[in-house]
């Protein structure tokens, strides 16, 4: 249903009251209008111009494997960033609770994206096992980073413990 414009007029007045137009002032309100609007879509232009070319470097990357990595260089690094997790115990152990959990994400990032690899160059019927103990894996890794932060020693060393078994599990199994 259409509203009439005294109707609209009244629903919503106008935020400025209407000017005449002087005949001496719109030929120069024009072009300074005209000047702005091409100068605002320059600006725009650029600056759209420079958020598409950011360079993927700078962008996030939420990949799960590592571009270009074979199945060969994930099991040969496997054994060494599965190391460098355990490595994690002996900060654990001097209570470095912030140095604990920087190696914790570095060395799980690593083997996280080792293991994804190699889970999905396995068949078809191997994977959910291995995506289970994946899964535990690093959720044991998750909780072990919140223990760490919280300086909770019981649940750090249970966590620690269960991270200990489930990796033997997964590297038994891949």
């Amino acid at each position: 249903m259409a509203t009439t414009p005294s109707l609209h007029q009244k629903l919503n007045p106008p935020l400025h009251p209407p000017r005449k137009p002087n005949p001496t002032t719109t030929a120069a309100t024009t072009t300074t209008t005209t000047a702005a609007t091409r100068r605002t879509s320059i600006i725009l232009t650029a600056s759209s111009a420079l958020f598409l070319s950011t360079k993927p470097a700078a962008a996030f990357d939420f990949r799960m494997t590592v571009p270009d990595q074979t199945v060969e260089e994930a099991e040969s690094g496997i054994q060494s960033h599965a190391q460098s997790l355990l490595k994690v115990k002996d900060l654990l152990m001097a209570e470095s609770w912030k140095e604990a959990q920087k190696l914790l994400r570095k060395s799980s990032a690593l083997l996280k994206q080792d293991i994804y690899t190699i889970i999905q160059s396995k068949s078809a019927d191997e994977r959910p096992r291995l995506r289970k103990l994946y899964s535990d894996l690093f959720n044991g890794v998750t909780k072990l980073d919140y223990a760490a932060r919280d300086k909770d020693r019981i649940r750090v060393w249970e966590c620690y413990d269960g991270i200990v078994l489930s990796l033997d599990h997964i590297l038994s199994r891949l």
